[in-house]
Formats: C-alpha cells, sequence, structure tokens
C-alpha cells in the first residue's frame, strides 16, 4: 500500500496535524470567554483616590523671656508620592496586564505546525532524491545539483525570514522560531547532498567531501549560534540520521566514519560555546549508537571502526571534558558526570570492537590508546577521573573474555613457552596481550600511586587508588586462568609475589603522609591489594585448593586492617570475601577436588574448611570491635557454616572411607552428626550470652532444630536398630551408645544452657527429646542382650518383655532418686513420665503377653516400686508436719 515507511509517516503525520486542528476548533469559545474577562478586570480598575489634606498646625505663641526659644522642627518626612503637590503629580499608569499563558489553538498554530513543516520540508527533499533514484528521472549530476539548490533555497529562506522579524515590529514566538526550522531543514538538506555527491556517485574525492563536509557542519554550527537550541537538535539529528536515508548497496565505512568524526566535532564545538551539554550527550550517544551496526563486518573493516572511536574519544576529550583544553571551566576536583561519562562511552565501544574483532591486533591497539588517553585526561582533569573506574571495569572484561575462550592451541610467547606456564601455542596474539596486560597494570598502578600525591579529594583519590589495586591484580588472575589454566605455577606465583611487595611498599609511603585525612581510604586499598596479592602468590604456587585457604586469610587480614583503619569499605571488603570463599565451596564441596586424601581427620578438609572457619571467627572478633552491622553478620555466619561443614564432611569422610559423596548414611554417620550438632548448638548458646549476637542466636536455634530432625527422622526411624539390619556392635560399648545415649546426655546439657534464657517450652522440648533418646537406649540396649548385635532379628520372649518392664522401672527410679538429690522438678516428672509408660506397658502388653511366673513377677515388681515411690513422696517429698495439740483450758 505505502512504497516506503516514509509514505507512511507522512501520512500519519498529516492525520495527527487534523486530529488537532478539530480539538483546537473546541476550545476557541473558552479562549474567548477568558480573554474578554481579563479585559473586564483592566476596564473596572479605579482610579487613585485623593491625597490627604495637608495639616495645618495653630499658631505658635510668643516665647517667654524665661524660656529658651524652640528648637527648629525638622521637616515632616512624607512618602515619595506626597513630596509633590497632588495637582502637579502626574497620574500613574496601571501596570501592564499580564500575558495570558499560549492556549492549545496558539500552540498548535504557532508551535507544532511550524516543526511539522520543517520537518516535512526536510522529509520531502530526501524522499526527491529518492524517488529520483528509484524511477530513474534524473542523472547523478542533475539529483545532485538539485539537492543543492534545495538547500541553498532552505537556508536563504531562514535567513530572510531572520532578518524580516529583526527589523519588524512584530516580535517573533521565541519557541516555535521559523528561521531556525527552515535553516535546520536546509543544512540537513546540505550535508545529504554532499555526502551522497562523495558516496554514491564517486563526483568528490575524499579531500574535497571532507572540506564540503567541514563546511555544512561549521555552517551549521554558526547557524545555531544564531538561531538558538532548536536548530542545533534538529541538525544534529538530521545529520546522524543522513546515512539512514541516502543508503548506498556498497556502503564505505571510512567515508561513513569521516564524516560522523566531521559532525561529532561540529556539535561538540556548537555544545562548547553555547555550553548545551544536552547537546553532547545526544551527540555521544548518536555516534555509539553508529558502532553497533557496523559489528558485523568482517576484520578487513576493523580499522575504520576503530578510527570512529578513537576520534570521538580525542574530540570529546578536547571539547567536553570539564577543565582539559578547550572543555568548560572545572569545578575544582571534582568528578563531573557528562566528561567521565563521554570518555567512558567510547571506551565501551572500543571494547565491543575488541570483543567482536576475537581480539585482533589493531583493535587490541586502539583500546590501549583509548586507555592511555583516558588515564592521561583524568590525571590533568579531575572531572573525568570516573572514565579511569570505566576503564579498569572495560580492561578487566576484555582480557576476561579472551581468558574464558578455550582456545588452548592459540598460546604462544616471545621466544617460545615458558616452563611451568602453559603448552606451546601457535598464535602471537598472546604475546600481544602479555604485553598490553603489563603496561595496563603498571599505567594503572604507578598513575593511582602518583595520583594521591597531585590530588586532595577523597572521591578522586579513591577512584584512583581502586583502579591502581583492582586492575594488576584482574590482569594476573586472567592471564594465570588463560596460560596456566588454573594449574600450578611458579612463574605466576613470584609475579604474584611481586606485586604484594609493590602494594606493600605503596602502604608504606601512604602511611607517612597519614596526615592527610583523605589517604586513609587509599592506604586501606593498597594494604588490601598486598593482602590480596599474597593469596593469589599461595594460590599459583600451591594446589588448588589452597585457593579457598588464601581467600578467607585475606578476609582475616582485611578485618584486621578495619581495626587500624576504620573504613567501612574494608568491612564490607572482608564481608565480601567471605561470600566469595562460601561459593567457592558450593562449586566444590571438597575443597581440593579428587586430591582430598583419605587420612582421617588430617586431610584437605581438616585444612580447607578448618583454616576459613578460624580466620572468619577471629575476623568476626575483630570487626565486633567496631560495632555490630551486615558486615559482621555475613563473617559470622560464614564462620558458623564453614564449623558446621567442616564436622559434617570430617564425618562423611571417616565413615565413608573418604567417599564425601556416598549415595547413603548410616546410624554411625547420624550419630556423630546429632551429637556434633547438639556440641554445637551449646557453644552457641553459651557465646550468644557473651556476644549478644544475632546470628550466635539464630545459629543455635538451627542447630537445635536440625538435631531434633535428624533425631526424630534419623535415629528413630530410617537408622532404628530395630527396624532394619544393622551390626550395632558389642554388649555394652557399641552403636547404641553412641547413636542415644551420648544425644541424650548432650540434648540434656543444652536444656539446662538454654534455662533461664529462652522460654521455658523450648528448654522443656529439648528436654523432652533427651528422655525419649535415654529412653530409646534402655530399651535398644535390653534388646541387644537378648538378641546380639543384630536387633531386628528373632522373636520378643517372654522374659525379655519382662527385662523390659524391669529397665524401665530401674530407669525411672533413677531419674527419681536423682530428681531428689538435685531437687529437680524435671527430673521427677521425667521419672513419672517413664513409670507410667511402664504401668501402661504392663497393663496393656505384659497383662496380654506374658504368661506364668513372668507375668506374676511383673505386676509384684511394679508394685513394689509404685508403693515405694508413693512412700518417698509422702516421707521426703512432700512430708506434713503434725498440727501442735491444742492446749486445754484449765479448769
Amino acid at each position: 500500500m505505502f512504497d516506503s515507511p516514509f509514505d507512511f509517516l507522512t501520512l500519519v503525520i498529516a492525520i495527527i496535524a487534523i486530529a488537532l486542528a478539530q480539538k483546537a476548533m473546541s476550545q476557541v469559545s473558552a479562549l474567548q470567554r477568558r480573554l474578554d474577562a481579563i479585559e473586564g478586570a483592566g476596564a473596572a480598575r479605579t482610579a487613585m483616590p485623593p491625597p490627604l489634606q495637608d495639616f495645618e498646625p495653630a499658631p505658635p505663641t510668643a516665647p517667654s523671656a524665661t524660656q529658651p526659644p524652640p528648637l527648629p522642627e525638622p521637616p515632616p518626612i512624607l512618602p515619595e508620592a506626597e513630596e509633590q503637590p497632588a495637582a502637579s503629580a502626574p497620574s500613574a499608569a496601571p501596570p501592564p496586564l499580564p500575558q495570558p499563558a499560549p492556549g492549545f489553538e496558539e500552540t498548535l498554530g504557532t508551535r507544532w505546525v511550524v516543526w511539522i513543516g520543517g520537518l516535512t520540508l526536510a522529509l520531502g527533499g530526501f524522499f526527491m532524491v529518492r524517488y529520483s533514484i528509484e524511477a530513474g528521472l534524473l542523472g547523478p549530476g542533475v539529483r545532485t545539483m538539485l539537492g543543492g539548490l534545495f538547500a541553498l533555497a532552505l537556508l536563504a529562506a531562514g535567513e530572510w525570514t531572520r532578518r524580516k522579524e529583526n527589523i519588524s515590529s512584530i516580535a517573533p514566538v521565541p519557541i516555535a522560531n521559523i528561521p531556525a526550522i527552515l535553516t535546520a531543514a536546509g543544512t540537513a538538506v546540505a550535508f545529504a547532498t554532499v555526502y551522497a555527491a562523495y558516496a554514491l556517485y564517486d563526483f568528490l574525492a575524499p579531500a574535497t567531501a571532507f572540506i564540503l563536509l567541514g563546511m555544512v557542519a561549521l555552517g551549521t554550527l554558526a547557524a545555531a549560534l544564531l538561531h538558538g537550541p532548536a536548530l542545533a537538535g534538529l541538525g544534529i539529528v538530521g545529520a546522524f540520521a543522513t546515512p539512514i536515508l541516502v543508503s548506498s548497496d556498497k556502503p564505505d565505512y571510512w567515508s561513513l566514519y569521516i564524516y560522523l568524526a566531521i559532525v561529532t566535532a561540529a556539535a561538540f564545538g556548537l555544545a562548547r560555546i553555547r555550553l548545551w551539554r544536552w547537546l553532547a550527550v545526544t551527540t555521544i550517544a548518536f555516534a555509539l549508537l553508529w558502532t553497533f551496526p557496523c559489528l558485523a563486518c568482517g576484520p578487513d573493516l576493523i580499522a575504520p571502526h576503530a578510527f570512529h572511536v578513537i576520534a570521538g574519544f580525542v574530540l570529546a576529550a578536547l571539547l567536553v571534558v570539564c577543565g582539559f583544553m578547550f572543555g568548560p571551566e572545572g569545578s575544582g576536583e571534582e568528578i563531573e558526570p557528562i566528561s567521565s561519562g563521554s570518555l567512558a562511552a567510547y571506551l565501551f565501544g572500543a571494547m565491543l570492537i575488541v570483543l567482536n574483532s576475537f581480539h585482533a591486533d589493531i583493535a587490541m591497539i586502539s583500546f590501549a590508546l583509548l586507555v592511555a588517553g583516558a588515564l592521561f585526561v583524568a590525571w590533568r582533569a579531575p572531572a573525568a577521573v570516573g572514565a579511569v573506574g570505566a576503564a579498569a571495569a572495560f580492561v578487566f572484561i576484555v582480557f576476561g573474555e579472551w581468558a574464558v575462550r578455550s582456545n588452548a592451541e592459540m598460546l604462544v610467547l616471545p621466544g617460545g613457552a615458558i616452563p611451568g606456564i602453559g603448552p606451546a601455542a601457535t598464535d602471537g596474539s598472546v604475546s600481544l596481550h602479555l604485553v598490553t596486560a603489563a603496561i595496563f597494570a603498571a599505567a594503572f598502578g604507578i598513575a593511582g600511586f602518583l595520583a594521591q600525591l597531585r590530588f586532595a579529594t577523597t572521591q578522586v583519590t579513591v577512584t584512583w587508588a581502586a583502579a591502581a589495586v583492582f586492575t594488576p591484580v584482574a590482569l594476573l588472575v586472567t592471564l594465570y586462568a588463560r596460560i596456566a589454566h588454573l594449574d600450578r605455577s611458579i612463574p605466576f606465583a613470584i609475579l604474584a609475589v611481586l606485586l604484594a611487595a609493590a602494594y606493600a611498599a605503596a602502604t608504606e609511603a601512604l602511611t607517612r603522609r597519614g596526615e592527610r585525612p583523605e589517604l586513609s581510604p587509599s592506604i586501606a586499598l593498597s594494604a588490601t591489594g598486598a593482602l590480596a596479592s599474597l593469596a593469589l602468590a599461595l594460590t599459583f604456587a600451591l594446589e588448588k585448593g589452597w585457593l579457598t585457604i588464601a581467600l578467607a586469610l585475606v578476609s582475616l587480614g582485611t578485618a584486621w586492617l578495619s581495626v587500624q583503619r576504620p573504613i567501612p569499605f574494608l568491612r564490607w571488603l572482608a564481608a565480601i570475601l567471605a561470600g566469595i570463599v562460601v561459593l567457592r565451596i558450593g562449586h566444590e564441596p571438597r575443597i581440593a577436588g579428587d586430591a582430598v586424601g583419605t587420612t582421617p581427620i588430617f586431610n584437605w578438609l581438616l585444612w580447607g574448611y578448618g583454616i576459613p572457619a578460624l580466620s572468619f571467627w577471629a575476623g568476626s572478633h575483630l570487626l565486633r570491635r567496631n560495632g555490630d552491622d551486615p558486615p559482621l553478620r555475613i563473617v559470622e555466619a560464614a564462620a558458623i557454616l564453614f564449623t558446621v561443614l567442616l564436622a559434617f564432611m570430617e564425618i562423611r569422610h571417616l565413615v565413608n572411607a573418604g567417599d564425601v559423596y556416598y549415595a547413603s548414611a548410616g546410624l554411625t554417620e547420624v550419630a556423630l552428626q546429632v551429637c556434633v550438632t547438639l556440641a554445637m548448638a551449646i557453644g552457641l548458646e553459651r557465646l550468644r550470652l557473651r556476644t549478644g549476637s544475632i546470628v550466635h542466636n539464630i545459629g543455635a536455634v538451627l542447630l537445635a532444630g536440625f538435631a531434633g530432625l535428624a533425631s526424630a527422622w534419623g535415629l528413630l526411624v530410617l537408622e532404628n536398630p530395630m527396624l532394619w539390619t544393622q551390626d550395632v556392635g558389642g554388649s555394652f560399648i557399641n552403636l547404641l551408645l553412641l547413636g542415644y545415649a551420648l544425644p541424650a546426655v548432650l540434648a540434656l546439657l543444652l536444656s539446662y544452657a538454654v534455662a533461664g534464657h529462652r522460654p521455658p517450652s523450648y528448654g522443656n522440648t529439648i528436654a523432652a527429646g533427651a528422655l525419649i533418646l535415654a529412653l530409646a537406649y534402655v530399651t535398644f540396649e535390653v534388646r541387644r542382650l537378648h538378641h546380639g548385635p543384630v536387633l531386628s532379628r528373632g522373636a520378643t520372649t517372654d522374659a525379655e518383655q519382662y527385662s523390659y518392664s524391669i529397665a524401665w522401672l530401674m530407669f525411672g527410679v533413677a531419674l527419681l532418686g536423682i530428681g531428689i538429690l538435685v531437687n529437680s522438678q524435671r527430673a521427677r516428672l521425667a521419672s513419672a513420665v517413664v513409670i507410667g509408660l511402664t504401668v501402661l506397658k504392663a497393663f496393656f502388653i505384659d497383662m496380654s503377653t506374658l504368661t506364668g511366673v513372668y507375668r506374676a513377677l511383673s505386676f509384684m515388681g511394679l508394685g513394689i516400686v509404685l508403693v515405694a515411690i508413693g512412700w518417698l513422696y509422702q516421707r521426703i517429698l512432700f512430708r506434713r508436719q503434725a498440727p501442735p495439740p491444742v492446749p486445754q483450758a484449765e479448769g
């Protein structure tokens, strides 16, 4: 239906204009009523009231001989309006009426229509060129000539209307500037004409096209100075849209990027002269967008893309960055977002070219030049220091992407492979990466250190220091990952030690200048870099599992630094490092992989979990000196987690002959885990009373809950020796003692540890669990004596049933005796529960299953015990004194 999307756009604009005009007519009456009201208010204005008559005082009396003559009275102070007689005062002119705000109809007719008209003129010129090309009506030369004439006509019309408005008595509408619109359309058509003559028809040599495009850009700049920001905005949009509207089947990217460079220069120059920061931001956004469509081209077109970002970077540095060269004035040592963002945008484009070209040499060199330029500009202009942080991040992304790419056969080094680093390879790009990485590390490190002596603002010095610490360490890690494949490498360990020495020297040098408070964060960052480099040295020189240990030690060192230098960033850094270690064990719980070893206890799990646990406990102790905050809680949580995992992993390693990934768990493993969990819960209960930490509080509750679930579901159901076939061992020293008696004792101790510090129901629940485990142990031990080490085999005899009753009674009596001796109501209640269960067993089980003498003995023994218990309660616990005798009355 439509030959092109531009025809559809024209129709849409026309429909919108008609709808807006129809809506405007409905508001004409409202505007007329408003104007009548304003005129009526002016006509009803009353005249000023006449001035008051002068006050005539009484004639003075003659002074007597005894009175001094009176002092002359000062002239009365009158308002300005009364200094002249009323007859001679001119009538005050009424103040001018406020101009009403433009209504919808005025806005539509004086602004929107003009804007749409200017856009339509520009589109009409472009469509005419396109139509003449498609229909073959005119030759290339005629098309170019007509385009130039049309541009000149629009420019002449814009200048003529501007001069007519200046010499007329009619005040122009400042927002809908018709001369500006016509001039903008003319400049856009002129851009398109010159570019088509050069890129499409080869009428112009590159030098000629460069000169003509420069003239058009300068003309647009001069016109915008006269016509205001409307022309600048429309001109920049039309200039960047020209390559899309006038396209070619064989694009010439050199011509395109030379053209865009000229347009960018004109826009930046205009933005600098008029201080239109929005124009600079718009230009950078359009220029960066022109990088994306060209990234899909082949490697032979990398050079023009590199020229595009380099030219834009240079122009932004010269004209946009505050306080540098021809840029606006800077406001001291403050980081200015547009100055930093303009450089960062072109650095981002250069990074995309490097990644898309698979790290081609010319792309890497261009990227390195821009990074060096960012450091130089930021060194001279603090407003652009934000670009230093962006450059450091982009450098890490470039080398990180190169490191993770699986091209092991493309590793080559100057003079061949270095022993201990990696295999021999065939691609010389690795040599370029090594050289570039060394230059980057030295540039960021040296510049970041010297910046501490040059600048005095904390924000600026910290940015330089962070880049100086982050970039060399990140580059060392990426090179190690790519070249050494994360294996042991002595050369990289030596480099890490040298880097640590450099950071330590920087820390010492900055500490000597510690009288400057803005250096404190930089000193802390340098010290952190030294610790991180030492940790990397351990990682590179030792096995893979040492990375976990090294990071944990760095977290401890950072916590110590936070005490020496109370900077919040260091506390968060310690917490972040702890989180990284947690993620590390999530990736490989065995720490050292298959090399964990088979020796019980003293294996890689002890070092991989034990040293980080000690580091986090010590780090949390240091962090607590400066308050309780989220970083401290993160480190405390990591300490508890590593302690628990150390115990669990060592138990699995011990029970399963070194296989921590064994599919199932037995009674021994579950019993050990329950015992260790209860012991750690007791320790945390004691610790939380001293520290008041919410992490210790929650950790104790979680461990107690886990122990309860493991006991109920694991010991009493899944690993119950009476339900499942398993060997419990000897008569008394066996798994029953470990699985039920010892957990019962630990649970009882935990109930006493929480007594008076938690709700009574919490402690009573734990005590009930201890009673259940103890009763289970007594029952299973009786079963062991009757059936041997396998409890699930064989039928239950009368003697065994009688033994259960006797054992339960003895257990209940023992609890009662303990309760009486230590005056424990909880023990006496437990005794009552056990004896009650024995009574129920006698009536519901023994009466139906026992026969003969065992039934009689069961009830006789139970009766004797119950009577004895009653006597104890009457005579010892609740003994009542006899009331004193009532004295008899004397007769």
